[in-house]
């Protein structure tokens, strides 16, 4: 039989007008270490960059909630990839995976809100090009240390070895809001589907569900790891 995990997703929200960010950062921080008193399986804190939320730098958030948890599963829930850089990246999420002692796990997107591109010079109009070619290369880090990778809207990169050197690939998903071509993509690398289900008839996805089974069976991966 399978497990059924329970978790919390957060963007950490500031909706009280006379809370600074301060306390709300330490509020979330509590709210991580009852989490896992609790026994809850998992913890995902969302970006945004806006005044409403706090969490601008989930990787921050979630370092400090791994000193402070022992069980629990730290990600993050979504990391907006088209806008970051996927190197960093791997390299954030390996140092929370060596800190955590194996919790970490990297939940990337699209992203529903768009101030992080102008934020970090990226420019809208090669939004999807930016998120093909970002999760190729956050796939291809993920299985090498050393490497190469010609790019052309990411950097190229020429015998590189990434840092900190780890035993196991991380943990990648990848949260989708239902599109078939996010769903599809995830199929062909084999990445784990989030669908982010934020209101209406949960049975209104089940298409897209059996749509990702079939493609990620039809591109070649074992459906006894993912699915």
């Amino acid at each position: 039989m399978k497990k059924v995990e329970l978790g919390i997703v957060s963007f950490v929200e500031l909706t009280d007008e006379n809370k600074t960010y301060e306390k709300r950062l330490k509020e979330v921080l509590e709210e991580i270490k009852y989490a896992d008193e609790l026994g809850l399986d998992f913890f995902g804190i969302g970006e945004h960059h806006r005044p409403d939320y706090v969490a601008s730098s989930p990787i921050t958030i979630l370092s400090a909630a791994a000193s402070i948890t022992k069980n629990i599963t730290l990600g993050s829930a979504v990391v907006v990839l088209s806008s970051e850089d996927p190197v960093r990246l791997t390299e954030q999420y390996r140092t929370l995976d060596l800190i955590s002692n194996g919790r970490a796990e990297l939940m990337v997107g699209r992203g529903s809100f768009i101030e992080s591109f102008p934020l970090f010079g990226y420019n809208l109009e090669d939004y999807n090009e930016l998120f093909e070619e970002k999760f190729a290369l956050l796939n291809y880090l993920n299985k090498h240390d050393y490497m190469s990778w010609q790019g052309r809207l990411t950097q190229s990169l020429e015998n590189i070895t990434l840092y900190p050197k780890t035993d196991k690939p991380l943990k990648i998903s990848v949260g989708v809001g239902g599109t078939k071509a996010s769903i599809d993509r995830a199929a062909k690398y084999g990445t784990p589907l989030v669908l982010a289900i934020i209101g209406g008839n949960p049975l209104f996805f089940k298409p897209f569900v059996e749509r990702y089974k079939r493609l990620y069976i039809e591109n070649g991966h074992n459906p006894k790891i993912c699915i």
